[in-house]
């Protein structure tokens, strides 16, 4: 087991350098920048379900199957592990407006197989691996890291329901978004989430955290700049202000 686990999660460190030089050069092609030519497809809310569900399914049945699943340090790690993708799994996408937009079918199970990987590290880290007494809920590295995670699922959050907000029902048209981090970013959605990974790294000080933290900058910021560059494209008057993804930054 210890073999499988090490070699699963440098496998996931290398995927995170792999992931972002693709993904600069090549746009993934699902919402916005949709295009021909990847295959199957499916409707968006289903492709949805494969690439998000391992968090659910995959994690639960590894972190029942550890020692430490009991530990209450643990449970409230796993609770913000849950808290985050249950929302993102299951809530998000029935507020979405998709109409009959699809997806390939390859992106999901690519996504699959990637959220696989990660939900069995981050889970067998916490309930087997790591070692969280009662005590670690005072650490100064968990009480940092939970403060960073939840302000970035505040940030994920508010700036989806702006997204949202924009269409109103049937509409599949793009409209420039406005308020809370829009202010000064393309992709605040994007920046909340990276701040969440980065906090759950810090909440939980492990290589797995680490691992996962790096693998989301490397997948969102290639995202966040075709993004930020397609709004400029559509938009004439688009906020000469914002940048992609930090604010004042990049």
């Amino acid at each position: 087991m210890d073999l499988l686990y090490q070699s699963t999660l440098l496998t996931y460190f290398l995927l995170a350098p792999i992931t972002l030089v693709v993904l600069l050069f090549i746009s993934a092609p699902y919402g916005r920048h949709r295009r021909e030519g990847w295959g199957p497809v499916v409707p968006v809310k289903t492709g949805w379900l494969i690439m998000e569900i391992p968090t659910i399914v995959v994690f639960g049945v590894v972190y029942l199957s550890g020692t430490h699943r009991m530990s209450l340090a643990s449970l409230v790690l796993a609770g913000l592990w849950y808290h985050h993708y249950v929302y993102r799994t299951f809530l998000y996408p029935k507020r979405l407006e998709t109409g009959d937009k699809t997806m390939p079918l390859l992106i999901g199970l690519i996504a699959f197989v990637v959220q696989s990987m990660n939900a069995a590290l981050q889970a067998w880290w916490l309930a087997e691996l790591g070692s969280y007494p009662a005590s670690w809920l005072l650490d100064p590295r968990f009480v940092i890291g939970a403060v960073v995670f939840v302000l970035g699922m505040r940030i994920n959050r508010q700036s989806d329901n702006i997204l949202l907000a924009l269409r109103e029902p049937g509409s599949q048209e793009y409209k420039i978004p406005r308020g809370g981090m829009f202010r000064y970013v393309s992709a605040p959605n994007y920046f909340g989430e990276i701040l969440e990974w980065i906090g759950w790294a810090v909440a939980t000080w492990s290589l797995p955290g680490l691992a996962f933290a790096l693998y989301t900058i490397a997948n969102l910021l290639p995202r966040a700049l075709t993004n930020h560059r397609w709004y400029r494209e559509k938009f004439p008057n688009y906020p000469p202000e914002r940048t992609a993804l930090i604010p004042f930054l990049l």
